[in-house]
């Protein structure tokens, strides 16, 4: 299996969020569970279908982190020599050519991206325009609504 770029900041979340479900949520569930089979007849006890589902959830979501991980290309952009270039890790600081709407995103892995918070997916046509160009540059990007150009105004490693 080929490895996944993931920033330091997303492994992190990835290992936060990983221990919450081993630490917290795993014995809540089984205590759960415990408290459900003490109730009697599990055939029609809905507490207990319900913690075990939970269970079932919590279970499949450990898995898919640990692999995650485990197939992640950790990047630290922070350590990398800033060269102004647009790399995976960059923040990138935008100016819509046709709007004069100033926009940031920072490119990330797909696990990652949230277009809310400005997290652009590395695989995403707007990242793949962006990549290798550097301030001052002009990326034209194959947009839904037609073509946009965008004008790279400044590329930060943070």
């Amino acid at each position: 299996m080929s490895k996944v770029p993931l920033t330091a900041r997303g492994a992190e979340k990835l290992r936060e969020e990983l221990n919450h479900l081993k630490y917290s949520e795993r014995p809540r569930i089984i205590t759960a569970i415990a408290e459900a089979r003490a109730h009697g007849d599990l055939k029609e006890n809905a507490e207990y279908h319900a913690a075990r589902e939970q269970q079932s959830f919590v279970e499949g979501r450990i898995k898919d982190i640990e692999g995650k991980l485990s197939n992640a290309q950790v990047i630290d952009v922070t350590s990398m020599p800033n060269n102004g270039r647009v790399i995976f890790g960059a923040t990138v600081d935008l100016v819509d050519l046709e709007t004069d709407e100033e926009i940031t995103y920072r490119i990330v892995g797909e696990d990652e991206a949230d277009i809310k918070q400005g997290l652009l997916s590395v695989q995403s046509p707007f990242a793949r325009a962006l990549i290798g160009k550097e301030a001052g540059d002009v990326a034209a990007v194959d947009a839904p609504g037609g073509i946009r150009e965008l004008e790279i105004a400044g590329v930060k490693y943070l």
